[in-house]
């Protein structure tokens, strides 16, 4: 099980709420057994990027689009038709979200928003983290005894609130 390779596929569930693009990628993306990881390197933007054009989070470049048509085989056109459009981000899921992962950082964030919060004022002051000046990375760590550990990084810039 060790050597094995997971492929993130399209949750049927979800399906109707996203760009129909998305089922065009996630389709040649299980079709050619690509992770995220390997489309990201040949895109040559983060992971958490890539998942985010699959599920029509973030905007793609004409750049990304050429990748993207060569690598999965979708002819370029079909891509530059629907996604040379603006996002329409944070409708991809209900809300509370009901998927147990996804849940469980809605979990994070009720129960340590506000710690969040309060540090980063007595860290940078009064403001916000940006969502838009913003990266992530998703990194596996093995400890000691074997077991298994996830490492998330929320890196954005601070925002301080103008005083007018």
């Amino acid at each position: 099980m060790s050597g094995q390779k997971n492929i993130a596929t399209l949750d049927s569930t979800i399906v109707d709420r996203l760009p129909t693009y998305s089922k065009t990628l996630f389709e040649a993306k299980t079709a050619k057994k690509l992770t995220f990881e390997e489309i990201a390197q040949e895109l040559g933007r983060g992971e958490v990027a890539v998942a985010a054009l699959f599920y029509g989070q973030a905007q793609a470049s004409s750049e990304d689009i050429e990748k993207l048509s060569k690598l999965l085989s979708v002819p370029k056109e079909v891509l530059e038709t629907s996604m040379a459009g603006f996002p329409d981000r944070g409708r991809s899921g209900p809300m509370p979200p009901v998927e147990p992962l996804i849940y469980r950082l809605y979990e994070i964030v009720q129960n340590y928003g506000y710690s969040f919060k309060a540090i980063m004022n007595e860290k940078f002051g009064d403001g916000i983290m940006s969502a838009i000046a913003f990266s992530s990375k998703v990194e596996k760590e093995i400890d000691n005894d074997g077991v298994a550990w996830v490492n998330i990084t929320l890196r954005g810039k601070w925002l301080p609130f103008s005083r007018f």
